[in-house]
């Protein structure tokens, strides 16, 4: 069964890595949410994309150089200007705070494959724990010595290998270091690409993906999970292909 992430939430419509385009991603009837944390100067988890925040709320300078507290006085929701009222940069405690009591998978991505964050690893696993959403969680990371550190830390919660590049045999370079899904790019794929990932019995969630044609190729050919920046969207297409040719969504 193909499932639906929403990147970032609904980040086609709404700013993204705010509790509005979560929330908008849920009513949507999303499967799942892939959201991204960097760690602040005071060591809370912080959710936003860019190392910087200028691109997302307009102030300037490293996500963390600031606090918390400060990051909450940033207006996310001037990614689309003009079109929404003030969205403070959330934490990933008020993101759980939002999902706790929902049967959604988060797919939380790691950033830290151009800085560092020391203890972000234990950081993020402690508060899942907190929070009881090991069974509702996968983390993902372009740094995949991160990933291989959380497998060690928490190994009931299942991990994934972000890339954008030609690898050489992914599901057995994922299935060599026990890690449960692929994480690529779509451009990253091709037809044998998906049957060698296949064959070794490793998951395959692509992002991001907004074209409906792509969208259908993918469940077609089995993926585990299409992450795109329009669920609404995603969730027609695999409607119709359910009706059509009993795929199940």
């Amino acid at each position: 069964m193909t499932k639906i992430f929403a990147h970032r939430g609904f980040s086609g419509v709404y700013p993204e890595n705010t509790l509005l385009s979560f929330r908008r991603a849920l009513e949507a009837g999303c499967d799942g949410i892939e959201l991204d944390v960097h760690l602040t100067r005071d060591g809370e988890l912080a959710v936003m994309h860019d190392e910087r925040v200028d691109r997302t709320t307009g102030a300037s300078g490293e996500l963390r150089s600031y606090t918390m507290d400060e990051l909450r006085r940033l207006d996310a929701g001037r990614v689309k200007p003009g079109q929404f009222p003030f969205e403070p940069v959330p934490s990933l405690r008020d993101y759980f705070e939002l999902v706790k009591d929902s049967p959604i998978v988060t797919n939380i991505e790691l950033k830290n494959s151009v800085i560092r964050y020391e203890g972000m690893e234990e950081k993020v696993i402690a508060l899942v724990r907190e929070y009881g959403l090991s069974d509702r969680m996968i983390f993902s990371s372009f740094n995949h010595e991160s990933v291989a550190l959380c497998q060690r830390l928490a190994p009931e919660i299942p991990c994934g290998f972000l890339y954008d590049c030609w690898l050489l045999e992914p599901g057995k370079y994922a299935k060599k270091h026990g890690v449960r899904y692929l994480h690529p790019s779509f451009s990253s794929l091709r037809d044998r690409t998906i049957e060698e990932i296949h064959r070794e019995g490793v998951g395959l969630n692509v992002w991001t993906v907004n074209d409906p044609d792509v969208m259908r190729f993918l469940a077609k050919n089995g993926v585990n999970g299409i992450i795109t920046n329009y669920p609404d969207k995603c969730r027609e297409v695999l409607a119709g292909l359910s009706s059509a040719e009993g795929i199940a969504e």
